[in-house]
């Protein structure tokens, strides 16, 4: 027997799988590491919204409640019971797709969610599609005037978006088209079975908001991944064979660039995601934020643990996506040393 027969018999299956599949392997990991950090982050939820001060009993009957009636509805909702038996019986639903009864509504929790969730996505889905290619485009142009007079714009009015904050500019939008010019709806209120015209309508201004939130800070780092490419060797060869700096930027550093302006642009969507709590209050758009907020003003804890946990898994798999599509793009790291 040789010794690569000897070696290949003695290695684990696990190192023969990592080496066979090493794409596969390396997607599998980003994979396991997400499930356990969003176990975790539901840990930290469960236990963080359990650790709020004030009582929801105590909320729901008032001051003048007497203490046996708040223990009734203590024990009514099960918050007699240790921590860790609740914690493990929500988590159970929760992975099954039930997160249990509102205390305030008695409604499913599940249900009042999948008609929120749907105008969260659709709004964050919507800034998305405007904001991503407009920052792209808008970065390549800033490299492609780079130190002149439009890369200097882009550049000043992207530092004022991204030092206002989305409260502010949310308010700023309102005044100027909803109060002074009258030509934005405001608030912004959906419903089902609205016109598509009617409901583009509504969500424009917190559309517009999340875009402008968002814009700026994509814009700078696709523009700074380009220039860090510019600068290559091979760049400066393509320039020298005849090939325009504009064609060179579209045909060798925007495709090597792809990497790091897919991570941003991932974070980004996930904040749109996540980020929509304040534009939504702000606009009173039925979405997860807003019901969010009305929830913690009631201390109704299932409907808060609900969203908390949908707003991490929403956040952590855009960054699990962001990871693996780095990794399918880039193939030092499809094949690690």
């Amino acid at each position: 027997m040789t010794m690569t027969q000897i070696t290949d018999a003695g290695d684990p299956p696990a190192r023969k799988l990592s080496e066979r599949f090493p794409l596969l392997t390396l997607v599998m990991q980003r994979f396991a590491l997400s499930v356990l950090l969003l176990l975790a982050v539901s840990m930290l939820i469960y236990g963080g919204v359990e650790a709020l001060p004030g009582d929801f009993a105590t909320t729901y009957l008032g001051q003048s409640a007497t203490p046996q009636a708040v223990a009734n509805i203590r024990a009514d909702l099960g918050l007699d019971r240790p921590l860790v038996i609740r914690y493990f019986e929500w988590l159970g639903g929760a992975v099954q797709g039930d997160f249990g009864t509102s205390w305030a509504s008695r409604n499913s929790v599940t249900e009042q969610i999948g008609k929120r969730l749907g105008n969260s996505l659709m709004l964050a889905a919507l800034a998305a599609a405007i904001s991503v290619p407009l920052a792209v485009g808008l970065g390549m142009l800033a490299v492609h005037f780079r130190n002149r007079m439009p890369d200097r714009i882009i550049n000043v009015v992207s530092l004022a978006a991204i030092s206002l904050p989305e409260f502010f500019i949310g308010y700023l939008l309102i005044m100027v088209f909803a109060i002074n010019f009258n030509i934005a709806t405001f608030p912004s209120t959906v419903h089902d079975g609205m016109a598509v015209l009617d409901r583009l309508q509504a969500m424009a201004l917190p559309t517009a908001t999340l875009v402008l939130v968002v814009l700026a800070h994509m814009m700078r780092m696709t523009r700074a991944a380009i220039l860090s490419v510019m600068s290559s060797a091979y760049m400066e060869t393509a320039e020298l064979k005849g090939l325009s700096a504009f064609r060179a930027m579209l045909r060798h550093a925007a495709p090597n660039a792809i990497a790091p302006i897919v991570n941003v642009v991932a974070l980004n969507l996930a904040y749109l995601v996540v980020g929509v709590v304040v534009v939504e209050v702000v606009f009173v758009y039925p979405g997860m934020g807003q019901y969010m907020v009305d929830a913690v003003t009631v201390r109704d804890m299932p409907v808060v643990q609900a969203c908390g946990l949908i707003f991490a898994a929403v956040y952590i798999f855009l960054n699990m996506l962001a990871d693996i599509i780095a990794i399918v793009a880039n193939p030092r790291l499809r094949h690690p040393r």
